[in-house]
């Protein structure tokens, strides 16, 4: 009885490890897109995604998901492995910073940049020590989390001065390694600077400036399915930054209109029954209630503005 248990229970702990694998892997055919498997990053990716119709459902404890109604499966990885998945070819499209894009020097091609998690990789100081150029620190001890993009920022300083730069890889807290002694410079990632001032740092010199991007394997058999997504994100930033305006005006005025809503790439105008103009226009969200001031002030009437959820160009 007691073997016939145990027998029972590896076939079944046999097929559920037979099912996990299968649930973690991707159909063949589909299209690998890698997305950051967590943090800030992976909650800007979700929600673009989202507004561009990629709808997918993750069980727990699985970094595969399977796309709704679409050849795709979503592969969640860290950050800073993507760039070198998609480059080896094992992911066909991914979404990461620049950043790590570079300091993995994954060679992939460029799809688009995505507007956000835009920061900079700065060379910082101890704001007590006052060095202002980054040349004083050439020789020194620094700390980083990007030791290739370092050494190369590094590399021509030391020929010029004839010394060698010390750089010591941590994989976090870098900014804590001049209070602690372990540094006289750190290399680092600064958004607003907060972390930075708080611990005494300053910038002494920008290394780069990242933001995060979609790239791709050059050599994908899925170029279709990466322009759809593509047009689809682009699509949903458009929509993101802009609104729609209507007003109604005079013809006299429809020139005069025309030129503070010229819109997108052109306005949409209709005749109406009283023989005046109704115009709709793309503005930026940044922009809106200043064209409506200037719009009435035209005499323009009948103003009003329309969210806009998805576009297409």
């Amino acid at each position: 009885v007691l073997q016939v248990f145990y027998c029972v229970k590896f076939v079944k702990f046999k097929r559920q490890m037979m099912d996990a694998h299968v649930a973690n892997s991707s159909p063949p055919g589909n299209c690998k897109f890698a997305i950051p498997k967590k943090g800030r990053l992976f909650e800007k990716v979700k929600e673009m995604l989202k507004g561009a119709g990629i709808d997918f459902r993750r069980e727990p404890r699985l970094d595969v998901a399977l796309c709704m109604d679409m050849p795709i499966t979503l592969v969640f990885l860290p950050a800073k492995d993507i760039g070198t998945f998609v480059a080896e070819g094992n992911i066909d499209l991914g979404i990461t910073g620049f950043d790590v894009i570079q300091e993995a020097d994954a060679h992939v091609e460029k799809i688009m940049d995505l507007g956000f998690g835009k920061c900079k990789l700065c060379v910082q100081a101890p704001v007590r020590n006052g060095h202002k150029d980054v040349t004083e620190l050439a020789g020194k001890r620094i700390v980083t989390s990007f030791p290739h993009l370092t050494k190369k920022y590094f590399d021509p300083l030391d020929a010029e001065k004839g010394v060698k730069t010390s750089i010591k890889y941590i994989s976090g807290s870098v900014e804590a390694a001049c209070g602690l002694g372990l540094a006289d410079a750190v290399v680092d990632l600064v958004e607003t600077g907060t972390t930075m001032r708080a611990a005494g740092l300053d910038v002494v010199a920008d290394v780069l400036e990242t933001q995060a991007m979609m790239v791709a394997n050059p050599h994908s058999e899925h170029k279709d399915i990466i322009d759809l997504i593509k047009r689809r994100i682009e699509g949903y930033i458009v929509a993101t930054k802009h609104v729609m305006i209507s007003y109604n005006v005079s013809n006299d005025l429809l020139r005069e209109a025309v030129k503070i809503t010229p819109g997108k790439k052109s306005p949409t105008i209709t005749g109406l029954d009283d023989g005046n103009k109704s115009v709709s226009a793309l503005v930026k969200k940044n922009e809106v209630n200043k064209k409506m001031d200037e719009l009435h002030s035209l005499g323009a009437t009948d103003i009003l503005v329309f969210q806009v959820s998805n576009s297409r160009f």
